[in-house]
């Protein structure tokens, strides 16, 4: 599949394009919105079901292949919110709390847009390695970690420690964890039940759960407005730095071209659940608006209609 074909392939993808319908219903002032409780559900659901995915994977995997990868991801999900938090509060000139607030959301992880990655991998023929779901959660901790520990030591009042605890034991690190456990601990026999609603209906539940957040993310600009220009820029910006690296990085410690394209997203990616609630509690004076219309605004639809299919070309490339 050629280059041109990867970028159709992912935008004619019926996530993507139920993305695109849910922004186009705001736009044309429709009811289009799934019920909160129903929005719980399914992000619930997606984020067990990758656990249990992931975990089923790699039972049989050798363990000394994760040892790389899971450092290479640790030191990502401790640079990315350092030199976040340097640029954002030097270069662009942000108080400390708000560029810790943009530092945490960067520096985590977006589940989705991974997943949507891993769906674009299959459906483009690219093998990935079966352990991707273990680094996504060890990638959704330490960003968060850091900048609440880079703020702190610039200003007071910082509740970071109660901040830590949210994350750690908050609902996507423990669904996440939890469900890689099960997945490993599980029986062939147990998991084939579980499987056709598991693994058999994940496309489907993802794709209406995308259809509400394009819906989700064009009201956050009607009622929120444009992000300043540089922060815009910013936010495409640092995702296309950030996925390069990861990209290459990947490579060279000898990831498939597949699980490099995936890393590679997941660095460039942004949190807007774990994330937004450290930050609610860690940094009450910070803008979380602002982060979290970045994160979820523009750097999320960049990612999902454009940075995935730029990833695996690059990455092909490189391969």
């Amino acid at each position: 599949m050629n280059s041109w074909n990867l970028a159709v392939e992912n935008l004619t993808s019926p996530p993507v394009l139920a993305f695109v319908l849910g922004a186009l219903a705001v736009v044309l002032r429709s009811d289009l919105r799934l019920p909160d409780p129903i929005h719980t559900w399914i992000s619930t659901y997606l984020l067990l079901a990758i656990g249990l995915k992931g975990g089923h994977s790699i039972k049989d995997s050798d363990v000394a292949s994760l040892v790389s990868p899971a450092l290479l991801t640790l030191a990502f999900g401790i640079a990315i919110p350092a030199i976040i938090f340097f640029v954002t509060t030097k270069a662009l000139r942000l108080s400390a709390p708000d560029g810790a607030s943009i530092a945490a959301h960067y520096g985590s992880v977006s589940v989705v847009t991974f997943t949507a990655a891993m769906i674009f991998a299959a459906e483009a023929d690219f093998a990935t390695e079966p352990f991707m779901t273990s680094l996504v959660a060890i990638l959704e901790i330490p960003g968060i970690v850091v900048a609440l520990v880079l703020v702190s030591m610039k200003s007071a009042g910082v509740n970071w420690r109660t901040a830590v605890h949210e994350v750690l034991t908050g609902r996507s690190v423990l669904l996440l964890v939890g469900g890689l456990i099960i997945g490993v601990i599980s029986s062939e026999n147990s998991f084939s039940r579980i499987e056709p609603f598991f693994i058999g209906m994940f496309s489907g539940l993802l794709t209406l759960f995308l259809l509400d957040m394009g819906a989700t993310v064009a009201t956050r600009f009607a009622e929120s407005g444009r992000p300043p220009l540089r922060m815009a820029i910013f936010a495409i910006v640092s995702p296309i730095v950030f996925g390069t690296l990861g990209i290459f990085s990947a490579h060279a410690i000898g990831l498939s071209i597949g699980g490099s394209a995936v890393f590679g997203i997941m660095a460039a990616s942004a949190s807007y659940i774990a994330a937004p609630a450290a930050v609610r509690i860690a940094l009450p004076n910070a803008d979380s608006g602002l982060s979290l219309g970045l994160a979820l605004g523009v750097t999320f639809p960049f990612n999902l209609t454009v940075g995935i299919p730029l990833a695996f070309m690059l990455s092909r490339f490189i391969g």
